[in-house]
């Protein structure tokens, strides 16, 4: 029997509104497809990137629509420090990794 290593807790994600849920949903599909697009990280096909480009627009207007409900609702400021943890703890620091150039 193989032994198992214990991982570091994951942290939680914190209570948010539905619209700060729709915020960091769509904030990190558009950073999952500017990881795609990258090319110093690229696989070398150009599918990949075209398909990628073709979905940010998509991705951009659900991002614009989250923050006008934000700003509807009254929601004049994003909690960043609850919206970070919430990014952390979607992995959202290996996510956001893909988009930059590796040294």
């Amino acid at each position: 029997m193989s032994a198992m290593r214990p991982t570091a807790p994951r942290p939680k994600v914190p209570a948010l509104t539905d619209a700060e849920c729709s915020f960091i949903d769509r904030y990190l599909a558009l950073v999952d497809l500017l990881g795609r697009i990258n090319p110093a990280r690229s696989t070398g096909r150009t599918y990949v990137g075209l398909r990628a480009a073709q979905s940010l627009v998509g991705e951009a207007r659900g991002l614009l629509e989250a923050l006008e409900l934000m700003w509807e609702r009254g929601e004049r400021e994003v909690h960043v420090s609850t919206l970070t943890q919430a990014l952390r703890a979607l992995d959202g620091e290996r996510r956001a990794a893909r988009v930059t150039i590796p040294s």
